[in-house]
């Protein structure tokens, strides 16, 4: 039932009201219709009749076209035009400006534009083509048109004819085109051309469009250029925390492993091969994605030296990841944490307990490492987090690390949270969104 206003009108839902409207359009064309037939058919026709009712249906006709092609209406058009494809063309670009992507984009851009063909380059190389000729502009080939060596000295968008484009007088394939920069950080990283039958059809509505799209991409490749940056400078990180030879956890081991030559000559060389194992380990280059099994042995490697330094009385170690062996994870996740308990959690007196467990959560898989040691404030353990860099001492570098590469690799809302109370512990927690049921490329 229809409602009624403050003033007591009927208030008309916005789809009654337009299907009320076009009900009256549809009506007064119908009866200008009759008029028009009943003016021209009668036996004196009337002229004058004639030409008004014609002159409305005109008129009518006009404001429909008028309505379809309103402003507003094309600007929303536009807007999703320009998300679908910033949506498309996001997936390859991320990827950088390879043959593969570039290809894919130019297969997506060419049914949006009136241009015959559609090209990507880089700086010497063509690396995608889709439209007519595209046999004579193979993947892979030079660049020869001089049109585009001047837009990627100038960064300017760039009209060119054939004449003006070729070192030949003309080049019958592409009579006309357009030639825009894609520029990353201030350089120029290629070009996006857009290729017509005549240069008739290049009008300011097809520069803006080729200009546009080449901010687009120039956008999608400065992000991917981003992610790049953060990328390796993680992988920096990572790899400086593996040379990172603590000397005091250095010279403790060799002088654990020193005193037991004489007092558990055994015990002494498992520990001496185990050392070497450890540090090979630490060493190797580990992008790769590695079993958590493999993750676990390095951290047991590192905790028997602690143990055989302090005690079996001064330090426990247990975990618990029987059915979780093969996942696949980021090398050093586990093994820093453990490490941090040990350095910084150790109470004056009495035993060290330190539990990791790993458990399901849905399609994620949580990682838990918990002590019982001295702990610390909410404030600390929030300030582990945020800011940490290399200079810093302590914790915060190290679990930094371990939650950029979680976020890296099993993407948005992975990463490291850390809990503590003061005299009660530390509970360390790993998400890996997604884990359980993602298979994660290496």
């Amino acid at each position: 039932m229809n409602k009624k206003d403050a003033k007591g009108n009927l208030k008309v839902p916005a789809y009654g009201r337009s299907a009320f409207i076009e009900t009256v359009i549809t009506t007064i064309v119908a009866l200008l219709v009759l008029v028009l037939f009943y003016s021209l058919l009668s036996e004196e026709p009337n002229i004058l009749v004639a030409s008004v009712a014609l002159a409305g249906m005109v008129t009518v006709a006009f404001a429909i076209i008028r309505s379809s092609f309103s402003p507003d209406k094309l600007r929303a058009q536009q807007t999703n035009k320009t998300l679908s494809l910033a949506s498309q063309t996001l997936v390859y670009m991320r990827g950088g400006l390879s043959e593969q992507n570039c290809q894919e984009v130019c297969n997506i851009l060419l049914p949006e534009c009136q241009a015959m063909a559609v090209a990507m380059t880089d700086d010497k190389f063509v690396l995608g083509y889709a439209g007519a000729h595209a046999e004579a502009f193979p993947i892979g080939s030079a660049i020869h048109t001089p049109a585009t060596h001047r837009v990627l000295a100038s960064q300017t968008v760039e009209v060119f004819r054939s004449y003006e484009a070729f070192a030949s007088a003309s080049n019958p394939l592409i009579p006309a085109g357009i030639v825009a920069p894609l520029v990353v950080r201030g350089v120029s990283v290629g070009t996006l051309k857009l290729y017509y039958e005549s240069d008739v059809l290049i009008d300011e509505t097809q520069r803006a469009i080729a200009e546009g799209l080449a901010q687009l991409l120039s956008t999608q490749l400065s992000i991917a250029e981003l992610d790049r940056q953060v990328e390796l400078a993680t992988k920096a990180e990572l790899q400086a925390l593996q040379a990172q030879i603590n000397p005091h956890f250095l010279f403790n081991t060799i002088n654990t492993i020193a005193s037991l030559i004489r007092t558990d000559p055994a015990r002494a060389r498992v520990l001496l091969r185990e050392f070497a194992a450890f540090y090979r380990q630490t060493l190797e280059n580990s992008n790769d994605l590695i079993p958590l099994d493999r993750e676990m042995q390095q951290t047991m490697r590192y905790f028997a030296f602690e143990q055989a330094r302090f005690g079996a009385e001064r330090v426990r170690l247990e975990a618990d990841i029987d059915d979780f062996g093969d996942l696949r994870v980021p090398s050093f996740i586990i093994q820093p944490i453990v490490e941090n308990a040990v350095n910084h959690a150790m109470p004056a007196e009495g035993q060290l307990n330190i539990d990791i467990s790993i458990e399901e959560a849905g399609d994620d898989v949580v990682i838990t490492v918990t002590d019982d040691g001295v702990g610390m404030s909410e404030e600390q353990a929030r300030r582990l987090l945020q800011n940490a860099s290399a200079s810093e001492k302590g914790t915060g570098i190290a679990l930094k690390n371990v939650d950029a590469r979680l976020r890296a690799v099993f993407g948005p809302g992975s990463g490291v949270s850390v809990s503590s109370q003061i005299g009660k512990g530390t509970q360390v927690t790993l998400l890996l969104v997604g884990a359980n049921v993602a298979e994660i490329e290496e």
